[in-house]
């Protein structure tokens, strides 16, 4: 605040009747000088705390608030600000959020990309951002990047860069960072070729890789991974590539002990994929050696995909389906998912899953959630379901109109019984009508 509006607020409370008028003297002078101290001096705000501010900052009120005096000037220019970083990439005319200003790149490349370690890339569905990305990817190679992110808004962005132009770029990183820990690069046309240059310069680092949807990436890419990054801890990809050889190297004496395993079962064309099976051995192997790991199972496929899975015991904890699962599936789920955590159903059709859903419960001893949409349950079941799981269900979201009526409950009924099993308040989920 201004030293004359400061005054200005002053003459208005001493003057008015209400308050009362302290005595003037040393200790009253003392308290003013350093009210002032404490309204006009940001410049004296250490420089910790400046820089906790600026790490919350837009990178282009950055920019301004380094203008303001020299003390925070110095802030804009400490390595520690810049360790972390997104760089956001857009055409203004057909994306939500505001792109970095490209001055404003060149500049973080000129003089801070020493000291990026946290790199990420939010792009929007444009080629134009994703090429944009790649090229400031081919310049970062004087950087010690630890964990990279290329994170598209909406498809295709990636996909639809050159390949060679994109594998370019990130063989840049790749090569000069050397101590790569955590890699997102889901829906890119990364290749195996790609991958063994990451191996081959970051094997003694890495501990997560994300890359679902990667197309030209195959089961031997992958598996020169698993063999190679004995630290590997987290691992994300398409079903296509998973395969027994790369459960067995997971699972090996050497490798520390997977803790997340996701596995997305996608099919864009019906009828056209032959799903493979993996056999029980290879997951008792991973489950020998990692007892404690996440396997979660996210599947996009018509109800005639699903021939190959469930039929053996299989170590999944979390389950979501996005398309239509049969009864005969959930009915395997039940005697083969001893490990199962969760369960999201988010469409079913018309059969009631009441027996299947009965068995899940009876069998599934460490289920603790359960999401249920566009599928339907007769009230008695899903009262029968929660009674069998009790109060370890801690997470419990479904649908009004999955519960049917029948004869022993009624819509109303089943709030008060469920709310009774589980020993907390629990309501159905209910469409909002706008």
């Amino acid at each position: 605040m201004k030293r004359n509006n400061l005054s200005l607020v002053n003459k208005i409370v001493l003057s008015s009747p209400a308050v009362k008028q302290p005595k003037v003297g040393f200790f009253s002078s003392l308290n003013h000088t350093h009210m002032h101290t404490v309204l006009l001096d940001w410049g004296s705000l250490p420089h910790y705390v400046v820089l906790r501010i600026f790490q919350y900052l837009p990178l282009i009120d950055r920019a301004r608030a380094s203008s303001v005096c020299r003390k925070w000037n110095e802030v804009f220019h400490i390595p520690d600000l810049w360790r972390k970083f997104e760089f956001e990439l857009n055409q203004s005319a057909t994306s939500y959020f505001k792109s970095t200003h490209p001055d404003l790149i060149q500049q973080i490349i000129k003089k801070h990309a020493a000291h990026l370690q946290y790199v990420s890339f939010k792009v929007d569905s444009s080629t134009e951002s994703a090429e944009a990305a790649c090229d400031i990817l081919s310049q970062l190679v004087n950087c010690s990047i630890q964990t990279l992110g290329l994170i598209s808004t909406a498809k295709p962005s990636f996909m639809n860069v050159s390949k060679s132009h994109f594998v370019s770029a990130l063989t840049v990183v790749f090569v000069n960072s050397k101590s790569l820990s955590s890699i997102k690069i889901e829906d890119t046309p990364v290749d195996d070729p790609s991958l063994k240059i990451l191996v081959a310069n970051n094997s003694d680092t890495l501990r997560l890789l994300k890359m679902s949807s990667c197309p030209h990436v195959s089961s031997d890419g992958i598996l020169c991974v698993a063999d190679r990054c004995q630290g590997l801890r987290e691992l994300a990809l398409n079903y296509y590539i998973l395969s027994d050889e790369l459960l067995l190297a997971l699972s090996s004496e050497t490798h520390v002990n997977l803790e997340h395993l996701r596995i997305d079962v996608v099919s864009e064309n019906p009828g056209q994929i032959q799903f493979h099976s993996i056999k029980k051995q290879s997951w008792d192997a991973l489950i020998k050696h990692s007892p404690g790991v996440n396997v979660v199972m996210y599947f996009f496929l018509y109800e005639e995909e699903f021939e190959a899975f469930f039929k053996e015991e299989t170590p999944v904890t979390h389950l979501y389906f996005g398309r239509s699962v049969s009864k005969a599936i959930l009915g395997r789920i039940g005697l083969n998912c001893p490990r199962l955590i969760e369960l999201v159903v988010c469409a079913n059709g018309l059969q009631t899953l009441d027996t299947e859903l009965i068995c899940i419960a009876e069998h599934c001893k460490n289920l603790t959630a359960l999401g249920l949409s566009e599928c339907e349950v007769s009230c008695s079941a899903f009262i029968g379901f929660v009674r069998l799981c009790g109060k370890r269900l801690t997470q419990l979201s479904v649908m009004e109109d999955v519960l049917i009526p029948d004869d022993e409950y009624s819509l109303d009924k089943v709030h008060t019984e469920v709310s009774r099993h589980l020993g907390r308040m629990w309501f159905p989920d209910v469409l909002p009508v706008w």
